[in-house]
């Protein structure tokens, strides 16, 4: 999706993006690089290959679980790959692939965004808030 700039600072989104077949590819990918566990796994990541445990350690609050559904569904992406060392007890890596590397700098620039952005749109809730209950 290329967007095209009609006047300085503003961007027009192009006409088919509301294509049908567009419209899945762009929610698609949105579903998986836009999920909470999902960018924090790919931020971790990036400092390089990490063990299952050490990832688990580095998130905190996520579940056995939940980390092996996402890193599952990251390796079925094409974002992370999976690595197993035939050693006793078997040891399993895992690290960005090229595809996830390159998705490391949106990440980072979302959640700066996020960061930087948070305290204005609390704000607009709470007008909003109070608004709606008047």
């Amino acid at each position: 999706m290329t967007a095209q700039h009609t006047q300085e600072g503003t961007i027009s989104i192009p006409g088919t993006l509301h294509v049908a077949e567009n419209c899945r590819a762009v929610s698609e990918v949105l579903a998986r690089v836009g999920d909470k566990w999902t960018v924090l796994v790919v931020w971790t990541l990036g400092d390089g290959p990490k063990r299952f445990n050490e990832l688990r350690r580095a998130l905190g609050s996520i579940s056995q679980r939940m980390l092996t559904l996402t890193l599952r569904g990251l390796e079925r992406d094409g974002l992370v790959s999976r690595t197993v060392f035939p050693t006793i007890p078997p040891r399993v890596d895992y690290e960005l692939t090229d595809l996830g590397r390159s998705l490391l700098e949106p990440v980072h620039e979302l959640g700066l965004w996020a960061r930087q952005n948070r305290p204005a749109i609390q704000q607009a809730r709470a007008r909003f808030d109070a608004g709606a209950t008047t």
